[in-house]
């Protein structure tokens, strides 16, 4: 059963994998595969490695982009199942445990495009899975694979640091003692600490740039939630209609005498939850890799609860798919942008994106997939219209990395040459051969530019449809003469948010 979920998931995934056009962070990420390292300025470096990956085997179509994401969105729905069969379910609890992360809005969001996000939501199912097996057959070398696997994880996103706090407190308040005295549990941290070695002396070596990353968004781009609204969206992300089914598996992880054995997970989930609220900018998804547990613990529960009752189990299970195919338009591009626009002022919704930007009549998710193409068009057009001797000298400067991503990603086919940009690993990855003599800026103001050159020239207006508000009508000019030395300038364009 577990195999035939992700198999359905994963067909599901294909035939809708383009969406509406190539994501902001998909185009920064393939930059990151050209320039890899042990680390980024936000993020862990496994990301660019699968970047680089999929380019050099697969292309940079959106199809090729996304085979991974929908792989690894079906593989964690099929280790839900797996978890759910491993805290006794049949055959109804593994398919209501599976349909639950199936139809998860965030999961199906973020199996869509290219991100490091559905890897995480896999590593933790891993994870799960090793510590069901763990606390059912009281085998402590497994401490050990869980230790390898959160290592792998942790290149890849550090929240799985959250997930071992939350183990951790969970084996506590079990009482598992014999796994924390366990030369193989201490030999798990110590392998996932050694694993995850390089990123954290990379930062070291660079100056701490994530620390710098995350009090800056903290300060000027998260929306800061109260618990209760942290809460309640957790309600949104999971799907309102599956809310019974994770909370029905929390209070049989919690609760239940016939899963004490697993009450680990239970109070894991409760303190990375409490560990999110206190933090008190965290984005609500980045919880959504906790419940895998829950929905496999949900699924058991229900399972037990309906024996002989085959139609309160068809009704649950109708409940979690009917509730997904409610939202889906929400979280997948399956509706045009007109008829999606209709669909949300039908629901009288308007979805948040966690952050200060606003926003246009599509969600963030969606409006970030439009403009792209068009941005790099636009831009090369001003570059071509440059005489023959300002373009071999000229370069190309971005605000952002979704900017810097398309140009470097489209640029080629109009012989643009690659972006320069002070937003986060680009302003780490320098101006490159840049001397400031011609200088294409894309979307800065005037008032900036004009005590920095001797001249600066309206080339056009970008313009897109269904973008970022913040991207839209965006002047690009052309600017000469740099009055002070590049190098002496870059220092000045950092932007790390």
């Amino acid at each position: 059963m577990p195999i035939l979920l992700a198999a359905i998931t994963l067909v599901f995934h294909l035939l809708t994998i383009r969406g509406y056009g190539y994501f902001r962070d998909e185009l920064y990420y393939l930059a990151n595969g050209e320039h890899l390292g042990f680390g980024y300025v936000e993020h862990p470096p496994l990301i660019g490695v699968v970047a680089a990956f999929v380019r050099a085997v697969f292309g940079t179509s959106l199809f090729a982009l996304r085979i991974l994401p929908a792989l690894a969105g079906a593989a964690s729905v099929g280790l839900t199942a797996q978890s759910a069969r491993e805290l006794g379910g049949g055959r109804f609890a593994q398919i209501l445990a599976g349909l639950g992360v199936m139809f998860a809005p965030v999961v199906l969001v973020i199996a869509s495009f290219l991100s490091m996000n559905i890897f995480d939501i896999l590593f933790w199912a891993i994870c799960v899975w090793l510590v069901i097996r763990i606390l059912k057959t009281d085998d402590t070398r497994l401490w050990l694979a869980f230790g390898a696997v959160a290592g792998v994880g942790l290149e890849n996103k550090i929240s799985i640091l959250f997930l071992g706090f939350g183990v951790g407190v969970g084996l506590v308040l079990g009482r598992r003692w014999n796994d924390l005295r366990s030369r193989w549990f201490w030999l798990g941290a110590a392998v996932a600490v050694l694993l995850f070695l390089p990123y954290v002396i990379w930062q070291q070596v660079h100056g701490w740039p994530l620390r710098e990353f995350m009090n800056r968004a903290r300060e000027l781009k998260n929306v800061a939630l109260s618990p209760v609204d942290f809460v309640r969206e957790q309600f949104m992300l999971m799907g309102p209609l599956s809310a019974p089914l994770w909370l029905a598996g929390l209070g049989y992880l919690l609760f239940s005498r016939e899963a004490a054995r697993y009450r680990t997970l239970g109070w894991a989930y409760l303190a990375v939850l409490a560990l999110f609220i206190a933090a008190g900018n965290a984005k609500p998804y980045y919880l959504a890799p906790g419940y895998t547990a829950l929905f496999a613990a949900g699924g058991v529960f229900v399972e037990r609860l309906t024996a002989q009752r085959k139609r309160v189990r068809a009704v649950a299970m109708a409940l979690v798919a009917g509730g997904g195919l409610l939202t889906l338009p929400l979280s997948k591009a399956v509706l045009s942008e007109d008829a999606l626009a209709r669909y949300l002022s039908a629901l009288g919704m308007q979805l948040s994106s966690g952050e200060r930007q606003a926003q246009g009549r599509l969600p963030q998710i969606f409006s970030d997939m439009h403009g792209w193409p068009e941005l790099a068009e636009t831009t090369a057009r001003v570059y071509q219209a440059l005489p023959a001797d300002e373009r071999s000298k000229a370069c190309i400067l971005a605000q952002n990395y979704g900017q810097a991503g398309a140009i470097d990603l489209f640029g080629p086919r109009y012989g643009l040459p690659k972006a320069i940009s002070g937003h986060n690993m680009y302003w780490l990855w320098g101006p490159r051969d840049c001397t400031g003599e011609v200088l294409i800026v894309v979307g800065e103001r005037r008032e900036k530019l004009e005590p920095l050159f001797t001249t600066v020239e309206l080339g056009t207006m970008y313009t897109c449809v269904d973008c970022m508000p913040f991207e839209n009508d965006k002047p690009i000019w052309i600017a000469r003469g740099l009055r002070i030395p590049m190098k002496e300038l870059w220092p000045r364009a950092k932007n790390f948010i």
